[in-house]
């Protein structure tokens, strides 16, 4: 029984052992985290600061940045931490503070991205009674909505793994707390948390995919009774940004959670997870102020004016 004592601390394996790579990745994350806090902060500044932008589409994108920023420190700065001093450990306690906040911040942005495909849909299919439809309340509890789901999720996957034993010094082959790799370090049988983990993500995950998914059939059908091709270019571009950080986050995320354990690598566990938990939180403010000409333009006129 002294074998089977629990473990206190967890060894992270990381992206790489080679101190040339590890200086590398220190180097492009730390950029990578600076851009994705610059750019969410700037999202959610301007839309405090334009009024033009107080609209239901911005409100949801503002709390989507947050959660970004949120999502990106949960994980970068540890990351980070163990890259420049090679101590890739981390404690019992602080690794289930991780992975829950991973987990609640990853199902919030999914359920966000959800109320967004509404809000475009109400705004596509139904623009005469779009501010009806969308008013303060509605906004306000979509996102509440979105955060208790995230709750839910956290709490449904973390409380099980409380029963996990992890004995001696359990080596995590990942550069965070993620639950898949957090439970195959365990060395007791973990066949009820896999199977918590696979149906939540199933009911969560398709919770929150299949009303985007008909609110952007009701948006397509509705476009395509469009007569003018310049019509129809212009209702696309309000849905076009929301689309590919949808298709972004939903490829790489339902896949890693999803996928059968045989076909499982540690590299593309690695690639799928800096995508949707590092790349993504980066890319989004990026997208939505490239291909939106609102936020352009308040941009313009917050640096322009100064």
């Amino acid at each position: 029984m002294e074998n089977q004592t629990s473990a206190s601390e967890f060894i992270f394996l990381g992206l790489s052992k080679d101190p040339q790579l590890q200086i590398f990745f220190f180097l492009v994350f730390s950029v990578i985290y600076l851009i994705t806090l610059s750019g969410n902060l700037t999202i959610i500044l301007v839309m405090r600061m334009d009024p033009s932008l107080y609209t239901p589409m911005y409100f949801f994108l503002s709390h989507l940045s947050f959660v970004d920023i949120c999502y990106s420190t949960d994980i970068v700065p540890k990351m980070l931490a163990d890259l420049l001093t090679k101590q890739n450990t981390i404690s019992f306690v602080g690794c289930l503070t991780q992975m829950f906040f991973s987990l609640l911040l990853s199902v919030t942005e999914v359920f966000i991205l959800s109320a967004m495909a509404y809000d475009r849909y109400t705004a596509v299919c139904h623009p005469l009674h779009y501010i009806v439809i969308m008013n303060k309340a509605i906004c306000t509890y979509l996102v509440m909505g979105a955060w208790i789901m995230g709750a839910l999720f956290a709490i449904i996957n973390t409380v099980p793994t409380l029963t996990v034993q992890f004995c001696n010094l359990p080596e995590i082959r990942h550069f965070s707390c993620e639950l898949p790799p957090l439970l195959k370090s365990s060395c007791s049988d973990t066949f009820l948390n896999n199977a918590i983990l696979f149906s939540s993500v199933a009911i969560f995950g398709l919770g929150s995919f299949l009303p985007t998914l008909v609110s952007y059939i009701h948006i397509i059908s509705t476009i395509l009774k469009i007569h003018s091709a310049e019509g129809r270019s212009k209702a696309f571009s309000t849905c076009s940004s929301h689309l590919i950080v949808v298709g972004l986050l939903y490829m790489t995320g339902m896949t890693q959670y999803m996928k059968p354990s045989k076909i499982s690598s540690i590299t593309l566990d690695e690639v799928f997870s800096i995508q949707y938990s590092i790349l993504t939180p980066m890319l989004n403010p990026i997208i939505y102020s490239l291909k939106n000409k609102e936020v352009k333009k308040a941009l313009g006129k917050i640096f322009g004016s100064k």
